[in-house]
């Protein structure tokens, strides 16, 4: 079994790849949480204490607004831009506090919204001249409404700045469908939900040279959660790519790190087939957002009684609601709910147990 001394804090350059490649070698992947502030940040990196392994934790453009205050103003990207840097900063003192290592990640940037990693990077720039690492460990590009050249070409660009600075890339091949932080593909042609080899192989002959990136190839991915049946994942899809490329460039058996979105719903059985195709990855939001609120809601059903005003409940109409209507007692019982799924979702990607302690 290869080894990790991966210290607490956020994992970045050379520590990251050999985390990545650790993955890969033991057939185990991390959950990727997307984040909106401090609370559900706190709580997914608790998970990965318990869970005694590393995390990803990742910011969308809407994630960060959010976490900047949806009261500022988001035009030219600057409360987007505003809330990725300050949640950052959170992010590393927390994790170091925690003593957890901590994979910092920004997720789905369309086109359109690139002045937003334009200026992430920009700090994350001034950031390494100053401390040598980056600011984040690694960003997405969603590019994959446009051609396959220009989404790549357009990766390659993004990829030397940001290999200057000891970054990975993320890109997406093939679209995810249904809906996430307000991109709709519900009704995309299903066709486009499956990512062909000759694509990965592509992207690989294109980024390699450059840097370190990990593949968001499509499978019948869907953002969400379904009925059964509504959606076909077809992991095979990754097992292929590998094989396409490892025969036409003679490479190792599995050359790709891939990454596995829309996880939320998903079986057991497909996440472990799809881990066992070079999946490292598994963004997870979904199911973490129910698993926030659901906690809450119960708490608000068994203490209605005490929530209608500040004084007066079953025990008095003199009686003081303070401790009860406190945002401390319930939004901590939305985290636990977080690092509960979260726990679950480390041994469904076979993490548990994978990194020592």
């Amino acid at each position: 079994m290869p080894t990790l001394n991966l210290k607490p804090g956020i994992v970045t350059g050379n520590a990251l790849c050999e985390l990545l490649d650790f993955c890969k070698a033991e057939q185990c992947a991390l959950p990727a949480v997307n984040v909106i502030g401090s609370h559900t940040a706190n709580a997914a990196i608790e998970a990965a204490r318990q869970a005694k392994a590393p995390i990803i934790i990742q910011f969308s453009q809407g994630g960060a607004q959010f976490n900047a205050g949806k009261f500022l103003d988001n035009s030219k990207q600057a409360a987007s831009i505003a809330g990725s840097v300050a949640g950052a900063h959170h992010v590393r003192a927390i994790a170091e506090a925690y003593g957890v290592p901590v994979v910092l990640h920004t997720d789905h940037c369309a086109r359109k919204l690139l002045p937003w990693i334009d200026g992430v990077l920009d700090a994350g720039e001034a950031y390494y001249r100053t401390t040598g690492v980056p600011l984040y460990s690694s960003h997405m590009l969603d590019l994959s409404e446009d051609p396959l050249h220009e989404n790549l070409e357009t990766c390659a660009k993004y990829l030397e700045r940001m290999a200057n600075i000891e970054m990975t890339l993320e890109i997406e091949l093939g679209v995810t469908g249904g809906e996430e932080d307000g991109v709709d593909q519900s009704d995309l042609d299903s066709s486009k939900l499956y990512t062909q080899p000759a694509d990965v192989l592509a992207a690989y002959d294109k980024l390699s040279p450059i840097g370190s990136f990990t593949v968001a190839a499509s499978f019948g991915n869907t953002h969400g959660v379904y009925a059964p049946g509504n959606v076909k994942l077809t992991p095979l899809i990754l097992k292929n790519s590998q094989e396409h490329i490892r025969i036409k460039r003679e490479t190792e058996e599995k050359p790709v790190h891939f990454v596995f979105h829309g996880g939320s719903g998903s079986t057991p059985a497909e996440i472990r087939e799809a881990v066992s195709y070079g999946v490292v990855k598994m963004n997870i939001d979904t199911d973490t957002q129910w698993a926030f609120l659901a906690p809450i809601k119960k708490y608000m059903d068994e203490k209605d009684a005490y929530l209608k005003s500040q004084l007066g409940n079953p025990e008095g109409a003199d009686k003081p609601n303070k401790k009860h209507i406190d945002p401390r007692a319930w939004l901590h019982a939305g985290e636990k709910g977080i690092v509960a799924r979260l726990v679950k979702a480390f041994d469904d990607l076979g993490a548990l147990g994978k990194f020592g302690g």
